[in-house]
């Protein structure tokens, strides 16, 4: 069985976004042992009102490219979507130097931004070799990446 191009980006976007709600999950299990997540600075909502709305579309567009990566499949689409990997992919590098640099370090988040590059990745290949795709096969009738 052939997988489509599509069909890894849809399950490569959906393990990104699982990842992703993971490592907001584990910044946060601290809570659930009575101890600080973080020492915030922020004394209201709106202080922060710009960064909840960052994160809102960091987790919302890779909702919008499971969806259209299902639906579309046209060559500026294609494009576009290669370019919004590979900013996921820089971004995630920049958060995962972040997490090294600012104390105190988790490395288990350490490790799981390592593993969100990786498939961050992958994710970039498949998109890439989708959006160079003419005539809308993949070359072999086997397992590929």
């Amino acid at each position: 069985m052939v997988i489509k191009y599509q069909e890894k980006i849809v399950i490569l976007w959906i393990v990104f976004l699982l990842g992703l709600l993971f490592h907001t999950q584990l910044g946060l299990m601290p809570l659930f042992h009575d101890l600080s997540v973080a020492e915030s600075h922020a004394k209201s909502m709106a202080e922060i009102a710009l960064i909840m709305w960052l994160m809102l579309g960091f987790f919302v567009l890779p909702m919008f490219a499971i969806i259209a990566t299902a639906f579309i499949d046209v060559r500026r689409y294609r494009s576009i979507h290669f370019g919004l990997t590979v900013l996921y992919t820089v971004l995630n590098f920049f958060h995962l130097l972040a997490d090294v640099i600012v104390p105190p370090i988790a490395w288990y988040q350490i490790m799981l931004m390592v593993i969100l590059f990786i498939i961050g990745l992958l994710l970039n290949f498949v998109s890439f070799q989708w959006m160079k795709d003419r005539n809308g096969k993949q070359p072999r009738e086997q397992v590929t990446f």
